[in-house]
């Protein structure tokens, strides 16, 4: 039977750790709202795992956040079309804390896109390819990632499931931090510096997805 000091010791305890978290979870999450990103379901994805996340357009308020996620779905070239009017084009490159594309918003991050010959953001200095002839295209479902190399899979299994929906790729480069196979093997995922793109949906992914989320909600 534990005397009450030490249930007060343990309360206490306890009790800082709460803070802790709640500390955390009250950073400022901004996603990039440009009319091309399904935003929503990730706004939805982070509230079940506890943050709040601003759906943004607004320059300042995005260089001001703690971490930044980029959205995207839809084509190529209109996406960028409509970056570069909010002059988002510009100001991407330039972040410093941690930056997540996701699905069209990773593509975006390379230097060029073979869908509508699009010049893209130039972060990660790869060409993303169609998918060639022989699969259905676009995929769409849940395949697996492997090859893990990153803390942002800290607690997820080789060869998980997660779910895409793309017709187009990055082939696998000095970037690659996860690897799919669909015809070929081509790049899931990419890090460079404070940048992470992945390809698959976290949001939609279920319990691993989320962990994906949570891990890039706690690096620094």
């Amino acid at each position: 039977m534990l005397s009450f000091y030490h249930q007060r010791i343990m309360t206490n305890s306890e009790q800082q750790v709460t803070k802790f978290k709640n500390k955390e979870r009250h950073m400022k999450i901004v996603i990039i709202d440009y009319g091309a990103g399904n935003i929503k379901s990730i706004q939805f994805a982070l509230k079940r795992l506890g943050y709040e996340a601003v759906l943004s357009h607004n320059i300042e308020e995005i260089k001001d956040a703690d971490k930044v996620i980029f959205p995207g779905v839809g084509e190529a070239a209109s996406a960028m079309d409509k970056l570069k009017k909010s002059g988002l084009d510009k100001i991407i490159p330039t972040l410093k804390q941690p930056v997540l594309g996701i699905c069209l918003g990773m593509q975006l991050l390379c230097n060029y896109s073979e869908e509508g010959d699009t010049v893209g953001l130039n972060i990660f200095d790869v060409v993303v390819k169609k998918f060639p002839k022989g699969e259905k295209i676009p995929q769409i479902g849940w395949n697996q990632i492997s090859n893990l190399k990153s803390v942002l899979f800290e607690g997820v299994k080789e060869n998980e499931y997660m779910y895409l929906v793309h017709s187009f790729y990055v082939p696998l480069n000095k970037f690659s931090i996860a690897t799919t196979n669909y015809g070929l093997d081509y790049a899931t995922a990419l890090q460079k510096d404070n940048f992470y793109g992945v390809q698959f949906h976290p949001e939609k992914s279920s319990v691993a997805g989320e962990q994906i989320l949570s891990n890039f909600l706690q690096l620094k």
